[in-house]
């Protein structure tokens, strides 16, 4: 290659192009080719350089541990280096055979001598790059700092659901990121908006470029933080370039900033502020989205799309998936095992219109995911949406009456009354009716069952709820089973088969008590002491058998015919036992009332509620047995013992269940037949009670006879209602309205042996063990009193059924005067085979 060639070749080739031709012949005439294998090292950082490389053909590269810079023919090596008297900076090898020119460094320097024109062009152009460089680098920084509070990384999450409005959603979403122009996302609080802007962002061809969100209530009036200054700071929209500017709250821009907004989405321009409003207009390459949970009639017509999102209730639908969504991520962040939903929690979630949607439902999984320990299922006990009622009427008696505290949360109760009086006075009642006199006024212990004890507790129902199975023997003899079965054979128990009990468990206990119903009947319970003992200890068992084998207390949730006749009679207390779900849901962090666990703070250590409800989603009274665990675990002081008006639960947050509306129906019918010998009276007829077969059979039809009525009349109205086509009546809900009259009618058949009998338990006392205790005093109401408060309490129950209906139903006259000719009908029957007057 001739010199002429060479000299072409660095004037179109290489960077020294800018030195004039009668410099670079003199270089291209020193120059001496080099051939380099593939691999050899060219240049060594941090070494002198030994001359000057010009690359002619082949390939080099930088080296570096990801990969280096690669160099091509043309490719000047060291020229800096030599220029300002430095060591090489990297080291270079060949990537292929190459051909190299090369002009050591003496003589490099005695051109640069001969030739000061070198020197000065390059270093001038050092210094134009050095400037170029400092110029983009104070740009680029201030550029970040203006973008920097207001960048929005990345987006949280896609569109969760299978519904056909989440289908919707992102079908309108990916149409809004394959265009640039202006949306506006509308949707109520809660709903992620934000992060529907960002997914239209990300997922267009400008997905590189920053996103920003700006809140317009924070912006400057005078728009110089969103425009800039003529001449002065960047602003927002001038720093963005062709990223995306998202505008949160567009209703709370400044008056003075709703036309210059109006403008941009129209045009793309905008005009920085300057002192007399004269500066030139900008042309914007930003992409505007805009988030409002209102109406927008000053921009509408500028804002070329909107997307409107659906609110959570009414897409219900995809409750399901957010919740998975949600505890997936608790899960992954927690380290812990996978965490299900049960069926009855996802449909109590779905049946609440969540006001702040996703916002409060993804705040209701965490509380509810902080209640499991680890993996396991998420029951509705433990999720919970706020209350759909407000609290009424209600005083909490535990800050009335602090002395109330100290002693519902003392180990006196129940445990001390528990297993240092009742499990001893159980065994010796049961005792006492298997070996003692087997005629009621012979026997302490049966006068005390029949005579003292239902009286009693039906009192207690309208006052105390639920009380009695705080202190009930048959739950403390399982307790008592769950423990030893523990000692002897370690492990953990069966966790109770929720979805079976809730289904079936209602129907269980109401047949159970038809049959004790039925066997009390035919056998005479009443007046057969070892029968009556045998009835105990058949509950006894049950409760014994089922603790053994399930955690807590199962039976006398789901399974115990007392413990539904006591759940079900509570509803009308007028006390209840709740939780401020304000504190649970912002203070609470271990739900040890739920779970059970040490002591922290003000909260003792317990093994958690007996029954696994939370106090804070109790709905009725259900499922609450007083037995103040909950009390003694909450370190918030959040429980409450509440006086509320009677029975308000079934007119506000009560669900209705028709397996407990049979059980209502079935203790009407046992009144009934404990007047079976009353109804032949009247009626003149002698029923088939001589063997036990008829016997059981007229019991049975006794039983089911009073639900005949009721039932009848919302039979012939459901027919007429279908004809006229309209929607059937609540009856399930409705039927809660007989409530009061089945109550007091148990009520007042047992009135007359508690006043009757109940004073005489000094004599039959003595006569239990054979003595004689003519001499005693007894306390007998004279049977015109116990009539009259019979009649009383008929008269109470049936004026409470009236009322409570009323709350209930809310119905047209018509409707609701049927039933209450329903109950004045009963009330009248109850009356002339209770009172006979």
């Amino acid at each position: 290659m001739t010199v002429s060639d060479r000299v072409i070749f660095l004037q179109e080739r290489t960077p020294l192009s800018l030195l004039p031709a009668t410099t670079l012949t003199p270089l291209a005439q020193r120059l001496e080719p080099l051939t380099l294998a593939a691999g050899d090292t060219v240049v060594e950082a941090e070494r002198d350089p030994e001359g000057l490389y010009i690359l002619w053909q082949g390939k080099l590269e930088t080296e570096a541990d990801l990969g280096g810079v690669s160099f091509l023919p043309g490719a000047v090596l060291n020229l800096e280096a030599l220029l300002l008297e430095q060591p090489v900076a990297q080291t270079i090898r060949t990537l292929t055979d190459s051909t190299l020119w090369f002009i050591d460094r003496a003589q490099f320097q005695a051109l640069v001598e001969q030739y000061p024109g070198i020197l000065q062009t390059f270093t001038r152009q050092l210094v134009d790059a050095v400037k170029r460089l400092s110029f983009q680098f104070d740009r680029e920084q201030e550029r970040q700092g203006v973008l920097r509070p207001y960048l929005v990384a990345k987006a949280k999450r896609g569109v969760i659901g299978r519904s056909r409005y989440g289908d919707r959603l992102r079908a309108e979403i990916r149409q809004a990121a394959s265009h640039r122009r202006s949306v506006l996302i509308f949707g109520e609080p809660g709903l992620e908006k934000d992060n529907l802007a960002a997914l239209i962002h990300f997922g267009s061809i400008q997905r590189r470029q920053p996103i920003i969100k700006v809140d317009c209530g924070q912006l400057q009036a005078s728009g110089a933080d969103l425009f800039g200054r003529s001449g002065g700071r960047l602003g927002l929209l001038g720093a963005l370039g062709a990223g995306t500017l998202v505008l949160n709250n567009p209703n709370e821009l400044d008056a003075e900033l709703v036309e210059p907004v109006a403008e941009l989405l129209k045009t793309g321009q905008y005009r920085p502020v300057g002192r007399n409003g004269d500066a030139p207009l900008v042309t914007s390459e930003a992409r505007i989205i805009l988030l409002s949970e209102q109406g927008l009639p000053t921009l509408n017509e500028a804002i070329d799309d909107t997307i409107k999102v659906p609110p959570l209730r009414v897409r219900k639908a995809d409750i399901e998936d957010w919740v998975n969504y949600y505890l997936s991520l608790i899960c992954r962040r927690r380290g812990t095992g996978r965490i299900t939903v049960a069926p009855e929690a996802i449909r109590r979630l779905q049946s609440y219109d969540f006001p702040n949607n996703l916002r409060e439902l993804e705040n209701l999984v965490e509380r509810a995911a902080a209640q499991l320990s680890g993996g396991g299922l998420i029951t509705e006990e433990i999720i919970w949406p706020a209350q759909s009622k407000k609290k009424q009427l209600r005083l909490n008696l535990l800050n009335r009456y602090p002395g109330l505290r100290r002693f519902l949360r003392s180990p006196w109760w129940p445990d001390r009354i528990n297993y240092g009086l009742t499990l001893g006075l159980f065994a010796v009642v049961v005792a006492v009716l298997w070996l003692g006199p087997q005629a009621r006024d012979q026997n302490v212990a049966l006068t005390v069952f029949w005579a003292w004890w239902w009286p009693l507790v039906l009192l207690s129902f309208p006052v105390v709820g639920r009380l009695w199975c705080a202190v009930c023997p048959f739950m403390i003899y399982g307790e008592v089973t769950q423990w030893i079965s523990q000692r002897l054979f370690p492990g953990k128990l069966k966790r109770w088969p929720r979805q079976a009990a809730e289904r079936w468990g209602a129907w269980f206990l109401f047949a159970l008590f038809a049959l004790i119903l039925v066997w009390e009947e035919v056998w005479n319970l009443e007046n057969t002491a070892y029968l009556s003992a045998c009835l105990l200890l058949l509950i006894t068992a049950g409760a014994m058998i089922f603790s053994a084998l399930f955690e807590r207390r199962f039976w006398c949730r789901y399974l115990c015919p007392i413990g539904g006749m006591n759940g079900m009679f509570a509803k009308l207390s007028v006390t209840e036992l709740r939780a401020q779900q304000g504190t649970c849901s912002a203070e609470c962090t271990t739900y040890q009332c739920y779970k059970g666990g040490p002591a922290k703070g003000e909260g003792q250590e317990t093994n958690g509620c007996p029954l696994y409800s939370h106090p804070a989603q109790l709905e009725d009274n259900r499922d609450c047995v007083l037995c103040m665990t909950c009390l003694k675990a909450c370190p918030h002081r959040s429980v409450e013992l509440n006086l509320r008006p009677p029975g308000i639960e079934l007119w506000t947050t009560h669900r209705p269940r028709a397996a407990e509306v049979a059980l209502m129906f079935l203790l009407l019918g046992a009144v009934y037949l404990h007047r079976l010998p009353e109804i032949q009276t009247r009626l003149g007829i002698q029923l088939p009670t001589e063997t036990v077969l008829g016997h059981s059979l007229v019991s049975l039809g006794v039983l089911a006879l009073p639900a005949l009525l009721p039932l009848g009349v919302e039979g012939a109205q459901g027919l007429w209602r279908k004809s006229r086509g309209l929607s059937p009546r609540p009856v399930v809900r409705l039927a809660y309205g007989y409530l009061p009259l089945v109550w007091a009618a148990n009520l007042a058949h047992y009135l007359r042996l508690g006043l009757g009998e109940g004073g005489r338990v000094l004599p039959v006392s003595l006569a239990t063990f054979g003595l004689s205790g003519a001499n005693l005093p007894v306390w007998v109401a004279h049977p015109a009193v116990v009539a009259f408060l019979q009649g009383a309490t008929l008269l109470l129950g049936m004026g409470l059924s009236v009322w409570l209906t009323t709350k209930i139903g809310r119905q047209s006259s018509l409707q609701r005067w049927l039933q209450h000719a329903c109950t004045v009908l009963l009330g009248l029957s109850l009356w002339s085979l209770i009172p006979g007057f």
